[in-house]
């Protein structure tokens, strides 16, 4: 189900944060933008409401890779009653975390890339949450000599770029 009202959408988010900063304790700010003000600029993320987090307890929400955004989107989402292929539509960022993992991710890219290419051989990323996946594959998009695939189960999954036209698991 698409997000039909974006304003109602922003304030379901924003009582819940609300709950979570008062009764949780969470020292942040919140600033929440829906609608087309929340596009992504590159362009690697399809959402339509995007909240930045910022405050003392920041930090907290970026450890471990973004495990606590993951989450917090992941129950935004849920909130919001949006289906599993449609989570990305909420996108949550901390002290420009995901921003800069982003350029981490899209400079792998360029060197796994390189390296493809140089040997032939299919490159495997380390596994990651499905989208950073998502973005590697956006990235790949660019290079028509390249294919890329998701492979593995559950919290293993990772991507595996290859020659175009090379057989999968070959190589």
């Amino acid at each position: 189900m698409p997000i039909a009202d974006y304003f109602a959408a922003a304030q379901q988010i924003a009582a819940f944060l609300k709950n979570l900063t008062t009764l949780g304790g969470l020292r942040v700010k919140y600033k929440i933008t829906a609608g087309s003000g929340a596009a992504d600029p590159d362009g690697l993320e399809a959402r339509e409401i995007y909240v930045e987090l910022a405050g003392p307890d920041a930090y907290l929400l970026t450890q471990r890779g973004g495990e606590l955004l993951r989450a917090l989107e992941h129950i935004a989402a849920k909130i919001l009653r949006l289906e599993a292929d449609e989570h990305e539509k909420v996108s949550f960022d901390a002290n420009n975390f995901k921003a800069l993992r982003a350029k981490e991710l899209k400079l792998a890219a360029e060197t796994a890339a390189d390296k493809v290419r140089r040997t032939g051989q299919p490159f495997s990323f380390a596994p990651m949450s499905s989208r950073e996946r998502r973005l590697l594959h956006l990235v790949f998009r660019d290079y028509e000599d390249l294919e890329t695939a998701s492979s593995g189960e559950g919290l293993r999954r990772y991507v595996v770029a290859y020659p175009k036209g090379h057989a999968q698991g070959k190589g």
